[in-house]
């Protein structure tokens, strides 16, 4: 019996060692994106939790949609963008940045999670105040570089955010006293005026309640203040991936002669692959 047992402990062992071996080899590895500049190459890792812009990124990667395209919008300070189709036969001095695939992208913004440090890719999209949903660009992004924080400029940033919480939340609730308001600006009546909005900014604070402030996470602020990267940014378009190497290709990039438009004075065209690691 003992025996039987023993051979039925070592058959049961080799089939874990040789399932555990079967799940390891079927693990697939991780796709990443190579891009390729004429400064250099940058391998950028999409994030998994924005599901939709990394099948999105891959399969046009995968299709070559991206190969010859430019980097037209390069701002010294704040980010390189790319990705409009009809920056691949651009004339010289052409206004770019309209261009796409014929589709948008729901938004995927995972804030505080994902974040507009240095080396961050985000998709690009159109305003507000035509794009409410905030959705996505079909093909167009932006590459991070921005700039260090001191903790003065970072307080002074969460107190903008905290001020736009609010004015967008009194803007939802201004409708019922629109006419109240035109009234007072009608007659002269300035301090009344005043007196309604202060009142409806308070009504805003109480619905929003602890929501009303903003304030950076630590890991956030250190980001900043050490990295560098575009705050203001934050919570308002999906950032979907990151530079895990050649950051230094972003400088590069950044510091190049543009025209009034942003774009290059010098064509700056990129190709794009898919790595497996």
């Amino acid at each position: 019996m003992t025996s039987l047992l023993n051979h039925s402990k070592a058959v049961v062992s080799i089939l874990i060692i040789a399932l555990g071996f079967v799940f390891v080899t079927c693990e697939e590895p991780e796709k990443k994106v190579l891009i390729k500049t004429p400064y250099g190459n940058m391998k950028v890792r999409l994030y998994e939790d924005t599901p939709k812009h990394r099948a999105n990124f891959l399969k046009l990667v995968e299709e070559g949609y991206y190969d010859q395209l430019l980097f037209h919008r390069v701002i010294d300070g704040f980010m390189i963008q790319g990705g409009d189709p009809e920056s691949k036969e651009a004339t010289e001095r052409t206004r770019l940045g309209s261009g796409g695939p014929g589709y948008t992208l729901p938004a995927e913004i995972n804030y505080p999670k994902h974040f507009h440090k240095k080396g961050a890719l985000a998709a690009a999209r159109q305003g507000d105040q035509v794009n409410p949903e905030r959705e996505s660009s079909g093909s167009q992004f932006y590459i991070v570089q921005g700039m260090t924080y001191t903790s003065e400029e970072l307080d002074n940033i969460e107190e903008e955010h905290s001020r736009r919480r609010i004015q967008s939340k009194m803007f939802d609730m201004l409708n019922p006293y629109q006419d109240s308001l035109m009234a007072m600006r009608q007659r002269g009546d300035r301090e009344g005026f005043e007196s309604l909005i202060d009142e409806i900014e308070q009504k805003a604070r109480e619905e929003l309640g602890d929501s009303a402030s903003f304030s950076f996470p630590e890991n956030i602020r250190v980001a900043y203040s050490t990295i560098g990267g575009t705050p203001q940014l934050d919570g308002a378009y999906t950032v979907f991936g990151e530079v895990e190497e050649g950051l230094n290709v972003i400088d590069s990039i950044a510091a190049v002669a543009t025209d009034q438009n942003d774009r290059p004075l010098k064509d700056i065209k990129m190709t794009m692959a898919i790595i497996e690691e």
